[in-house]
């Protein structure tokens, strides 16, 4: 089996804890052969863990060739100077969500990566979320016939102090935690290149910084459902991840358990439109309009650290198929190009937040 070799630029959370922590685990298709970190503890840590080459700039790639893939894990305002830098030197760049602040920014990384004939790549992972999928199988599958609402909350109740709620890092809840949810609510809508309906509403509230805590946005597009947001802060009594409405049942759950129940159109009752009044008995006492379904509920569960654990694995399957076979990742820089068009519109209707 071919392995593929991987710089990795920054050793905090993501580059550590996500990256790293499968990297390390996955050494029969990658090996860390190089990271960079600006802190000695790290490159220290680095070293021994990876048993890599470690540097304090990240120039100091630039003078190897036995690199496949440099993973760009630096502090989000960080992200798109250093990957154009990579790009322009002949590297295949895997950028950490958040990509980069502007479209602008984003098209030029894409134009840069085909120029130099590289591989661009966005850390979107949570599209292959377990509890994702099963919410896509059930709505594929026409259970709940026609989709008209899907709810979707990344919710809980936090005060943030770090650099991630400052808007010159390009921090905040729709940024940060944002592209999770983001990036599925618009494959769920699936209306990629098209203009979207937008409406959205940010607040601080808990922040000890300059960027949003609080955001509701809502997306609509012709003959989809309606999507509707939440990413806050202030939610002490968080209730569901996810909740989708349809014409024959409903859906409800978290990341750890979904359930959702449905009627059969053939089983159900036949009705025909009654403009009269309607009535019980041979007294005309006033009815109401009801009638009995047969429900049927079905339910599934999945393990709590599974869904992140999972996702990530899938990306790298897909990471591993890109430059080994060249089979296309799943995550298209034109859906990557939507997401940030709609974050820079959602802060276009909030000139409070910038």
């Amino acid at each position: 089996m071919k392995q593929f070799r991987i710089a990795i630029i920054g050793q905090g959370r993501s580059g550590r804890d996500i990256h790293g922590l499968h990297l390390r685990k996955d050494t029969e298709r990658f090996r860390v052969v190089a990271v960079v970190d600006l802190l000695e503890k790290r490159r220290e840590r680095a070293a021994q863990e990876y048993g890599c080459d470690v540097y304090e700039d990240y120039t100091a790639l630039f003078g190897r060739n036995d690199i496949d893939l440099v993973v760009n894990s630096t502090p989000s305002h960080l992200h798109y100077a250093i990957s154009k830098d990579l790009l322009e030197h002949g590297f295949n760049v895997l950028c950490e969500k958040p990509c980069v602040p502007t479209v602008a920014e984003f098209d030029d990384l894409c134009e840069t990566a085909k120029r130099k004939n590289r591989h661009f790549l966005v850390f979107q992972q949570s599209r292959f979320a377990d509890y994702f999928l099963q919410v896509k199988n059930v709505i594929a599958s026409g259970k709940l016939g026609r989709i008209v609402h899907i709810g979707i909350q990344f919710n809980g109740f936090a005060r943030r102090w770090d650099w991630q709620c400052c808007l010159d890092r390009n921090g905040g809840n729709l940024a940060n935690t944002g592209p999770h949810p983001l990036d599925q609510a618009l494959n769920l809508l699936d209306a990629y290149g098209q203009e979207l309906g937008i409406f959205c509403r940010m607040d601080r509230c808990n922040t000890f910084g300059n960027a949003e805590d609080y955001v509701k946005l809502i997306l609509t597009a012709p003959d989809r459902p309606l999507v509707d947001l939440d990413i806050s802060s202030c939610d002490a009594y968080p209730s569901y991840t996810y909740k989708v409405e349809g014409t024959r049942g409903t859906l409800k759950g978290d990341m750890k358990k979904l359930e959702w129940k449905y009627f059969k159109e053939e089983e159900a009752p036949k009705q025909t439109l009654i403009r009269t009044p309607l009535y019980v008995d041979e007294e005309q006492h006033p009815a109401y309009c009801s009638e009995q379904l047969k429900w049927y509920e079905e339910s599934w569960e999945g393990d709590p650290q599974a869904p992140f654990i999972a996702a990530v694995q899938t990306y790298y399957d897909q990471v591993y198929e890109l430059l080994c076979n060249g089979r296309e990742h799943d995550i298209k820089l034109y859906q990557v190009r939507q997401q940030l068009d709609v974050i820079r519109k959602c802060h276009e209707m909030n000139p409070q937040i910038n």
